[in-house]
């Protein structure tokens, strides 16, 4: 069994792509950033293509079936629209799949499947990007964010149980073969460092795939490692080849 686990500093910034901008003049302060709040806790799209559908080749970087550099799939602005949907597309046994979306506090009165616990490291309004590709020879699952505190360590895991407003909900990390320790290669570990704007991005290879409902969604702690405070959980539909 091989893994790696690929950690950067930061991404090029990704503008918010296919969303008109909308000028209110004289609005209240408190209605301005009621607007900004609702348009930021609505950008949370789930997008599933395959291989074949979104590109049919390898990607920028090198990746067989990953998104483009710069294409809509990589920008963690929320860019796939409000809705929630989840659909997939599969074709010779290889699946891809995006999810992004916009941090809010548990409770919020927009519902958002991103939660931040502790808005001084993941402030409400930052965006999250998870994509997994999968195909015969294993798993990659890369992670783009923005808005998080500039020039700081962060952990992150995928785990096993989606998120709820108690940040114990997501459940322990998601294990291939049950161990009684953390370890990067029998999990997922995504941790990252965010530039001097605050963003950041992670990746992590594995020569194995994941078990059908396992995997729910990531969890991004206050440290690196294998432990640390909850800070934010995002749900992310995570699955099998053929079943993302």
């Amino acid at each position: 069994m091989t893994a790696w686990m690929v950690r950067t500093g930061h991404g090029p910034s990704h503008p918010n792509s296919g969303r008109r901008r909308t000028d209110v003049p004289r609005v209240p302060g408190v209605l301005v950033g009621t607007v900004a709040l609702l348009t930021l806790a609505c950008g949370v799209g789930v997008a599933h293509a395959t291989d074949d559908v979104a590109h049919g080749g390898h990607g920028a970087d090198g990746a067989h079936g990953a998104p483009a550099a710069g294409s809509p799939a990589q920008d963690p602005s929320g860019g796939g629209g409000p809705s929630r949907g989840d659909g997939a597309v599969t074709a010779g046994g290889s699946s891809w799949m995006r999810a992004a979306g916009v941090f809010s506090p548990p409770g919020s009165f927009v519902p958002s499947d991103a939660l931040t616990y502790d808005t001084r490291l993941v402030p409400a309004g930052a965006r999250i990007e998870v994509t997994q590709f999968t195909d015969p020879s294993g798993t990659r699952v890369g992670a783009r964010l923005r808005g998080l505190v500039p020039g700081r360590a962060y952990g992150m895991h995928v785990h096993t149980s989606p998120c709820g407003a108690d940040p114990a909900a997501a459940g322990p990390h998601y294990q291939h073969r049950p161990e009684p320790t953390a370890d990067p290669a029998n999990e997922v570990w995504l941790d990252f460092r965010t530039d001097e704007d605050g963003d950041g991005r992670a990746e992590a290879l594995h020569g194995w795939d994941f078990r059908e409902g396992g995997a729910r969604s990531v969890i991004i702690h206050d440290r690196q490692g294998g432990a640390g405070e909850r800070a934010a959980c995002f749900t992310v539909p995570f699955g099998p080849a053929g079943k993302v």
